[in-house]
């Protein structure tokens, strides 16, 4: 299975199942759908070799040049690199049956906050329930369970969520406290985040992220009126004025190294390319701006007659990403950010960020979810702190998740770098796990090919 494209002057093709990547001429390029079609009614009675093929193709260019190109495409295959065999789907047979180990929670350290986000899933922190801040107590407990789920794994991640978290700080202080004090003796080394929306944050605050997060990620939208709209105090005042001086200051007190500015856009700024300018103006070097994920009925949801729009979004975005690098003005946008020698492994590569079984959401009072997207909807309680995962059913469901078990990733070209998609994105518009989101997946194909193209220019100036 192949994918190739044009995009910024470059013929691209994709080798889905290795992975492998190919810049060709215009011959190549025009060649390759008609030598796939005859490769597929090859058997090993008939094989096909370079003279079948020219026999085939008709005069399309010089004899000569159709004889290198089917050669240098022969090679390629013979290589493993282009028309590959997909061994990956083999491995999925046992895929369910791999052990159960726990390497990341999420902690819903505050079901609160101070800002009134028009698109919050979580409700301005409550989550389809009550206000509430998670205790120490619950907190400690929920460590507790993740170095004793964890098997073998040595390092293991905690991201302090909400809402709001530092409407929590304290806790939040003392369970980075706990977890430092266990690492030594259980042999495990926690890696911790905070995702804020930085209307409590100060430079005690900075100082102590700074010393003990392996990242920390600051929303904000973008331009100030299309982050004011979106993300306004509950009295309708703005956080942009608020936010950005704190965000300027923790992004060079972290050497613009290990945080995201995180933004979302939505149907009012359609052209989100100019809040990432917005924010590489800034200063910031690390970005994130995502698509709003919402039902029809929203006014500022993302409807199927927007996407043609987005796409071209996301090629005006790519080119000014590489201008600015030429500029010796870099930035990282984090969907450009690809790697194409070595990648995630292979479970993640066919599951995704491991939902419901690898990673786990613990909101206030201790209930585990399968993230923090299903977080109040009680058909995927999972159980708690007390007494651990109690429904396995539910476990076992995301377990055998993956994009084998999605029908329309079967034939996709970017089912190995997306990994499926999001399984709530899913259940939202489909009501099922082991569905998709299709106007997501429209924009994450686009994300892949300008990050591919990006990696093809930027090996181009050496």
């Amino acid at each position: 299975m192949i994918h190739q494209y044009k995009n910024n002057g470059y013929n691209i093709v994709l080798d889905v199942n290795s992975g492998s990547v190919h810049l060709v001429d215009d011959i190549v390029y025009d060649l390759l759908p008609v030598v796939e079609k005859i490769l597929a009614g090859e058997t090993e009675e008939k094989p096909v070799g370079k003279r079948e093929i020219l026999d085939q193709i008709g005069e399309t260019a010089s004899k000569e040049a159709l004889e290198e190109a089917v050669e240098e495409i022969l090679e390629l295959r013979e290589a493993g690199v282009l028309f590959s065999e997909d061994v990956y789907e083999k491995y999925i047979e046992n895929f369910g049956e791999r052990e159960s180990v726990v390497k990341a929670l999420c902690l819903h350290i505050a079901h609160d906050c101070n800002l009134a986000c028009k698109y919050c899933f979580a409700e301005e922190g409550e989550y389809h329930g009550r206000r509430a801040l998670m205790s120490f107590e619950v907190g400690k407990k929920a460590l507790d369970f993740l170095v004793a789920n964890s098997g073998n794994r040595v390092n293991l991640e905690v991201d302090f969520f909400g809402g709001e978290p530092l409407m929590n700080w304290e806790v939040v202080k003392k369970l980075v406290e706990y977890g430092r004090s266990i690492e030594t003796q259980h042999h495990k080394k926690f890696r911790f985040t905070l995702t804020t929306n930085g209307i409590l944050l100060n430079d005690e605050i900075m100082e102590f992220v700074n010393r003990e997060m392996a990242n920390v990620v600051l929303s904000i939208d973008g331009r100030r009126e299309v982050n004011d709209r979106m993300r306004p105090h509950r009295g309708g005042q703005g956080s942009y004025e608020e936010i950005v001086p704190k965000f300027i200051k923790a992004a060079r007190s972290r050497n613009q190294m290990n945080y995201y500015v995180r933004g979302t856009y939505t149907r009012n700024n359609l052209d989100f390319a100019e809040d990432v300018k917005h924010l590489a103006d800034l200063g910031f070097e690390q970005i994130s701006v995502e698509p709003v994920v919402a039902g029809e009925e929203e006014t500022y949801a993302l409807r199927p007659e927007d996407v043609p729009a987005l796409l071209e979004e996301y090629d005006k975005l790519a080119l000014e990403y590489l201008k600015r690098r030429k500029e010796g003005k870099p930035f990282n946008f984090f969907h450009f950010m690809i790697d194409l020698k070595g990648g995630p492994c292979v479970a993640k590569r066919l599951s995704g960020c491991g939902s419901g079984n690898e990673y786990l959401a613990v909101t206030p009072w201790g209930d585990f979810y399968p993230c923090h997207q299903f977080v109040g909807n009680e058909e995927f309680l999972m159980g708690n702190v007390e007494e651990g995962i109690v429904r396995t059913q539910i476990r076992d469901r995301f377990k055998n998740c993956n994009v084998y078990t999605k029908e329309k990733c079967r034939d996709c070209f970017a089912k190995f770098y997306c990994s499926g998609g999001c399984a709530a994105n899913s259940y939202q518009f489909h009501g099922d796990i082991n569905d998709v989101y299709d106007l997501g997946c429209q924009l994450q194909r686009k994300r892949i090919e300008c990050a591919v193209m990006i990696k093809a220019a930027c090996a181009d100036e050496g």
